[in-house]
């Protein structure tokens, strides 16, 4: 019954993209923000169609150390199931993506309207040096900036260098990271179709204050905290997030 009911969802979150991004683009003209409200109903149309057809719903841990200004936002990435259960939980936000996103049919074409810092990947310094500049911008207009540190997702017990982009922003503004950890990949892998009934666990960390730290700190302490919550919500990452964060203190 579980590939029956995942097949079903997959067919509806196909279906639901050409829909809602031909009416985020033809809604371009009335502004981001009107635009937004698409993403933010494509997002609560898609979860709402997995709890019911996959039985996948979520719960939300530290809600209260969510801060009343916007901040960057240090999200673990395992699935698409975090892009959407994120504008359910931080106000209008944008997210730094690689650029190869921007060129899907339909998704590509919606999702180019919500404004994101769209990145080579490869570029080294020159992609920290535009999510810099861009980050400014999005930061002073408003909007809560969505990082994935790893730089793509990570499958459940494994885990990745973060990148320096995100710290190096942080540091230049003085605004906060908010990390976030959860344990979608247990229940929708990576590469994987299967989606399996359960409750994800989002939680929310304490922000991050960047205090005159260097960005090489800013990510030790984001990583520690964020692995260190993998080692108790996801028994996937009991070893990888306990060693990450011992390497963390002890740097």
């Amino acid at each position: 019954m579980i590939w029956i009911r995942s097949l079903l969802f997959t067919s509806v979150l196909f279906l639901s993209v050409p829909f809602y991004a031909t009416g985020a683009v033809l809604g371009a003209p009335l502004g981001s923000a009107f635009v937004y409200r698409f993403a933010e109903g494509w997002s609560r149309f898609n979860l709402r169609a997995l709890k019911l057809l996959c039985g996948l719903d979520y719960e939300l841990e530290g809600e209260e150390n969510i801060p009343g200004s916007n901040c960057i936002v240090y999200w673990k990435h395992q699935s698409v199931f975090e892009i959407m259960a994120s504008t359910q939980i931080l106000p209008r936000q944008t997210w730094v993506a690689k650029r190869e996103l921007l060129w899907l049919p339909f998704f590509g074409w919606g999702f180019a309207m919500l404004e994101p810092i769209s990145i080579n990947r490869g570029a080294g310094r020159s992609a920290v040096k535009q999510v810099i500049t861009q980050g400014r911008d999005r930061l002073a207009r408003g909007f809560w900036l969505i990082i994935f540190p790893e730089g793509t997702r990570v499958a459940p017990g494994t885990t990745r260098r973060y990148g320096a982009s995100g710290a190096a922003l942080a540091a230049e503004t003085g605004c906060p990271i908010l990390p976030v950890a959860h344990n979608a990949g247990d229940f929708w892998p990576r590469r994987g179709w299967l989606k399996h009934p359960g409750t994800v666990r989002i939680v929310i960390g304490p922000p991050i204050e960047p205090g005159g730290r260097s960005p090489a700190e800013l990510n030790q302490l984001a990583q520690a905290w964020i692995e260190g919550r993998m080692a108790e919500i996801s028994p996937a990452y009991g070893t990888v997030a306990k060693n990450e964060v011992k390497s963390a203190e002890m740097r």
